[in-house]
């Protein structure tokens, strides 16, 4: 008579160790004949079904080896895996409930009002700014993305500003006292425009594109995009940030009242941010513009293909600073051609290497912008083709994530 309240309490026993020791095994392959490091991408609704996860309840990605691994929960319902995967190969992750350990941070970014508003990102490979509503209404015209470059994976945007904006102030009141020299000498040990031992910014966008930002082409003239009028970051870490702004084009003739959206992206280890760009009240839609600006002091180190544009960019001052910028569009959905455009009015530019695709009102478009330097991780402009390359092969062949 014992026996069926033995073998249920067995069952129960074996069903609560079976319940508290529960995993989900994650297996991320990589088709290609190279090897692959980046995030992998799964449903994070997916998970937590599997997992049976509460409210409040946390997780642990841990590797083959048992190590704990990068992960990030994402504003649009991903779960993301930082995997390294062999040519042709399979990696296993096991996802268990348990709290992680504190991650380390591998991009950031944020709005920098103490410095009229620029909003500026990184990762472990580049940086790059946008100029903000502060800056518009003193109306300086700088209209694209500006590029910082770097030659550490440290995390550096806070430091620079932090530097810049105590030495600036010191910097001021000593020209209005007439002190000169005393000024000039400060700038160097301060300014982010002079290298402190993890880069600069010495590169050039004033009324252009800059590295990468998009624009709308009405009646054969490129409508070229002011500061953002708004922003709201929807991921800051550890591993992507993912940033959504909006601007207000001011002179688009009969279309007036089109507001700009744009969303950006970037992942740990990536040379490119994505760039995600719509518009609300195009009446008959328009030609689309995305790329960079193209110096005089070099305008023949530039690759057009048919679905990217890289360049290497002299610097603000190619006999002072003695290094590159490369620069890059990349255009895994296809545009219609890819050009160079010439472009009057600013000192020292010539044009644009352009990518141009028509969209409607509303229609969303995605490309990619990034850099590097010459300085850190890309010596030369043929390393950065063949980083471009590879961006664009695997950005169209991602690895598959699946859950068993």
């Amino acid at each position: 008579m014992k026996k069926p309240y033995i073998l249920l309490f067995l069952l129960s026993s074996l069903f609560g160790i079976t319940a508290s020791a529960q995993t989900v095994t994650v297996k991320v392959s990589n088709n290609g004949g190279e090897q692959r490091h980046e995030l992998a991408e799964l449903p994070l609704a997916d998970v937590e079904k599997k997992l049976t996860l509460k409210a409040g309840e946390t997780f642990i990605v841990r590797n083959a080896r048992g190590q704990e691994v990068g992960c990030q929960k994402t504003y649009d319902g991903k779960l993301l895996i930082d995997a390294s995967v062999r040519p042709h190969g399979t990696a296993v992750f096991t996802i268990e409930k348990g709290v992680p350990q504190k991650p380390v941070p591998y991009v950031f970014g944020r709005q920098y009002p103490e410095r009229i508003d620029d909003f500026a990102w990184e990762n472990d490979k580049a940086m790059w700014r946008l100029y903000g509503p502060a800056l518009q209404a003193r109306k300086e015209r700088s209209f694209g993305v500006d590029i910082w470059v770097k030659n550490t994976p440290e995390l550096v945007l806070e430091k620079r500003y932090a530097l810049a904006l105590s030495g600036q102030p010191r910097i001021d009141s000593l020209r209005r006292l007439g002190k000169y020299k005393e000024a000039d000498d400060l700038e160097p040990i301060t300014s982010f425009h002079f290298d402190h031992g993890d880069g600069l910014d010495c590169y050039n966008v004033g009324a252009t594109l800059g590295g990468g930002v998009p624009a709308i082409i009405l009646n054969g003239e490129m409508i070229m995009p002011y500061s953002y009028k708004t922003y709201r970051i929807l991921d800051n870490g550890p591993l992507r940030l993912t940033v959504e702004f909006t601007y207000c084009p001011t002179d688009m003739g009969s279309n007036k009242g089109v507001v700009e959206y744009r969303i950006i992206s970037l992942d740990k280890g990536s040379n490119y941010t994505s760039m995600t760009v719509w518009y609300e009240g195009l009446k008959s839609g328009a030609d689309l513009a995305a790329g960079f600006v193209i110096h005089k002091e070099d305008t023949e180190s530039i690759v057009l293909e048919k679905d990217y544009a890289a360049y290497a960019d002299p610097t603000d001052s190619q006999d002072r600073q003695n290094s590159q910028i490369y620069v890059g569009v990349i255009f895994p959905n296809g545009v219609e051609k890819v050009e160079m455009r010439p472009h009057t009015g600013v000192n020292g530019v010539t044009g644009h290497a352009l990518g141009i695709r028509h969209i409607n009102n509303n229609e969303k478009y995605t490309y990619l912008f990034g850099s590097s330097w010459s300085k850190y991780d890309i010596h030369t402009f043929a390393e950065w083709k063949l980083r471009t390359e590879e961006t664009l092969h695997n950005m169209k062949n991602p690895m598959k994530a699946e859950i068993e």
